[in-house]
């Protein structure tokens, strides 16, 4: 936590009245701290003079991409959900009036509990290390198990064609926010168009799904929220659930992976047995290798299009975190660890 300044301050004066307003068990004053950490939309720690206490997102200050930090969509989806088998916080409000603090924002409650950055899990038992990781294999799962339909989010994306679209606004958005040339994602924007896998299904997904965006029970195996719905919209459920699992694939220093680990003796599931958990609670069947490997280079590109655009937000000087320059520098490997996967996909 740290206190806001520059781009990212707030007038907690103008902010406690208009939630005053909104919110009567709020009590003056308030005050706010920055979450470190995000590299998307500035997240912000209430507190009230009743020791009451929310978590504010909102979009960032200055020059955005198109369609970028939907804070509105995160408020939507979240809502959605509420009583479902998907863990999410309470929502409080969504406020689109600039004036109030400069950019749109939404409150929701505080949930206290442990986020873990590191997936490997230093410092626990191997036998809470394999329970922390089936507790997110859950809530996944719940998430992928979900009726958009009966939750509200029909229209919350374009049906079909998933894969090819987010290729594509991928692309564009790593055009947008391109500072230097990079071979691989070239490469990758011209061979990823081309072997989509056949076949498609739609469900709601959440786009950044990973360890460090749930908050788990302080003492339990169990997941209390999942945070962070900026990407969620409809679509192609291995895509979402391949996301998180590069980690499987990419070291420590590429982005928070664990490649190289002895997964056994820190009790953490192999690749092939989480998957499998997965499709067992999804009642899928076996998922196709090949597909199974596009998916992972497909989000390994992704990922590197997302750091490309933290990087571009950084050099402006409106990231929201004050390590944003550092993620942002990992665009140029990630890129190049999908092309290797792409590689390996043709070697096969």
């Amino acid at each position: 936590m740290r206190e806001p300044d520059g781009a990212l301050a707030i007038d907690t004066r103008r902010l406690g009245e208009y939630l005053a307003e909104h919110l009567p068990e709020v009590r003056l004053p308030l005050s706010a701290s920055l979450f470190e950490g995000g590299q998307s939309n500035p997240t912000y720690l209430l507190r009230d003079a009743g020791q009451g206490r929310w978590v504010l997102r909102r979009k960032p200050p200055g020059r955005l991409l198109p369609s970028a930090h939907a804070v509105d969509r995160e408020y939507r989806v979240m809502s959605a959900l509420a009583g479902s088998e998907v863990p999410v916080p309470r929502m409080r409000l969504l406020c689109s009036d600039e004036s109030v603090i400069g950019s749109m924002f939404y409150v929701m409650d505080c949930v206290a509990g442990r986020i873990f950055f590191d997936p490997r899990l230093p410092g626990l038992r191997p036998s809470e290390r394999g329970a922390l990781f089936d507790a997110m294999n859950r809530a996944i799962a719940a998430l992928h198990r979900v009726d958009p339909a009966a939750v509200g989010l029909g229209d919350y994306g374009k049906p079909g064609r998933y894969v090819a679209r987010q290729i594509e606004r991928w692309s564009q958005q790593y055009r947008a926010s391109q500072t230097e040339p990079l071979e691989a994602m070239e490469r990758l924007m011209q061979w990823l168009p081309e072997h989509v896998p056949e076949g498609d299904e739609v469900a709601v997904v959440h786009g950044d799904f990973r360890m460090d965006n749930l908050i788990f029970h302080p003492a339990e195996p169990r997941v209390l929220a999942v945070l962070d719905w900026e990407l969620s919209t409809l679509g192609h459920p291995l895509a979402d659930f391949a996301y998180h699992c590069m980690a499987w694939r990419l070291g420590p220093g590429q982005f928070r992976g664990m490649a190289g680990e002895d997964l056994s003796a820190l009790g953490i599931p192999s690749e092939s047995s989480y998957v499998q958990a997965y499709c067992a609670r999804t009642g899928r069947a076996p998922v196709a290798a090949e597909d199974w490997e596009f998916f992972l280079a497909f989000n390994m590109f992704r990922l590197a299009a997302i750091l490309q655009g933290v990087l571009a937000r950084a050099l402006q000087g409106n990231a929201a975190s004050a390590q944003a320059l550092e993620a942002g520098s990992r665009a140029r490997p990630l890129a190049e660890a999908a092309w290797a996967q792409v590689q390996r996909i043709g070697a096969r």
